[in-house]
């Protein structure tokens, strides 16, 4: 008999939590290794970044793709200048949001998601829209930096 603990760990039934089973699917299909972690976000590397897709499922069902990144030793200590940041790269993106909290830059899309919703579209755009929101949240530091010691 084999070990029950060797079998494989097996997605829940996509009835379960079907927009979950939806977003796991998609990124099978676009060639990813998705996990679910323990508070139930499916989490997934996109080009050596660990983000995550949590699915909201209630009256009204939305997709929230985030990633969270500890800030360095090398990241200014001006809060203001950190805050700026953020907010040019929610004013640029629009449908990116950056924010700070407990010295992590978290940077999120959200989406409200129908039986319509072009799901493989809107999960990989958004998981390429967060580094580039991050990018920009860098090079926005860099500018701000720079214009402080003009």
């Amino acid at each position: 008999m084999t070990d029950p603990t060797s079998l494989p760990d097996f997605p829940p039934p996509s009835n379960e939590h079907p927009l979950r089973g939806r977003v796991l699917d998609v990124l099978l299909d676009e060639g990813f290794r998705p996990d679910i972690d323990a508070d139930g976000d499916v989490a997934v590397k996109y080009q050596g970044q660990q983000l995550y897709v949590r699915c909201t499922e209630a009256e009204i069902t939305v997709l929230r793709v985030f990633g969270q990144w500890r800030l360095g030793e090398e990241s200014p200590s001006d809060e203001l200048s950190l805050l700026r940041a953020c907010n040019v790269v929610t004013g640029r993106l629009a449908v990116a949001k950056a924010t700070l909290g407990d010295g992590m830059l978290v940077v999120s899309a959200d989406h409200v998601v129908t039986d319509g919703t072009p799901l493989n579209l809107v999960v990989t755009s958004s998981l390429e829209l967060l580094l580039t929101a991050v990018n920009l949240w860098h090079e926005t530091l860099g500018e701000l930096g720079q214009a402080g010691q003009a």
